[in-house]
Order: structure tokens, then sequence, then C-alpha cells
């Protein structure tokens, strides 16, 4: 069984950073997240992905974040990061790590590619 638990959001003002902390665990940690990525999902909004990364670390960005955002894993504990910069409020949302084994050049990006999802952590931009 494969956990994921992620942590670090908070609320922040417009302008300012956040780090947010994602942990895979259990038997087949390391086999089910050969990519990793950050989903997130505003008030009626879908779920849309936000970055990615391979175990390779080739990283994928949301247009709406590049630059801004930083998406970094350590393979040896099965963690990932999200370093958020200059925040905007259109970047308030549930935050959501996600994981999945597939071998591939790099990650997907649909929410149905991914089988395991943390509970998600709130991050509110304030004005």
């Amino acid at each position: 069984q494969v956990k994921v638990v992620e942590s670090g959001g908070g609320l922040v003002q417009v302008g300012g950073s956040l780090t947010l902390s994602c942990a895979v665990s259990g038997d087949s940690a390391s086999a089910s997240s050969y990519c990793m990525a950050w989903f997130r999902q505003g008030p009626g909004k879908e779920r849309d992905i936000v970055a990615s990364i391979t175990k390779f670390y080739y990283t994928h960005y949301a247009d709406s974040v590049k630059g801004r955002f930083t998406i970094s894993r350590d393979n040896s504990k099965n963690t990932l990061s999200l370093r958020m910069s200059s925040l905007q409020p259109e970047d308030t949302a549930t935050y959501y790590c996600a994981a999945e084994a597939g071998y591939r050049a790099e990650c997907p990006a649909l929410t149905t590619d991914f089988p395991y999802w943390g509970q998600g952590t709130q991050v509110t931009v304030s004005s």
C-alpha cells in the first residue's frame, strides 16, 4: 500500500513564498513514484497540474507558474517539494501531491494518470 502525505500549506500575503512538501511511503514507495506531481484545485475549478518531475529529474510546469514555482525531489527519501514564490491570489487552492509508477520520458498531466494521491493542503494567498 502506498501512502502520500502533503504538508506546508498555509496563509501567505501577495508576493510571499511558501514551500510544500510531500512524502511517499509504503512497501513499494520507490517503484510507485517514478513520476511525482503537484496538482491544485481552486474553488469551483477543476484539479489541474501545476508541476511534475520524473525520477530522472525531468520537470514540467504549467504556464501560469513558470518562473515562480520550483519542483524538486529526493529519490533517496521518496519526497517531493514545491517552492512557490511571488504568490498571487489566483494561486489560492488546495494543492495535491500525486505519484505514479509509469516509466516514461516525461510525466503525464491528467489526474486520471495518477493512482496515488495525498489528502491535499490548503494554500491561501491574501491581498
